[in-house]
């Protein structure tokens, strides 16, 4: 099975969340739906970057390295490499 890690971009917020999941359509679903969690605060967050994996402990890896990360300039710089490739 595949895992996925993405990180998402709200205009409103003006913020970027990084999550993993085995199901990224599935996910911002639910980051767009009502609900009491940071992504609740707002409804037009966009996928800007997805990576892949071959198990959940890799996944969940690099998503922690990126939630570390707490670098704006370092995530932008991550996705516009990202979209070069």
């Amino acid at each position: 099975m595949k895992y996925f890690v993405y990180i998402l971009y709200s205009l409103s917020l003006d913020r970027y969340y990084a999550g993993s999941t085995e199901n990224v359509e599935d996910r911002l679903k639910k980051h767009l739906a009502s609900h009491k969690g940071f992504t609740g605060k707002a409804k037009d967050w966009q996928v800007k970057l997805i990576e892949e994996f071959n198990s959940k402990t890799d996944a969940l890896k690099r998503e922690r390295q990126l939630k570390r990360w707490k670098s704006r300039a370092s995530i932008e710089q991550l996705i516009k490499t990202s979209v070069r490739s």
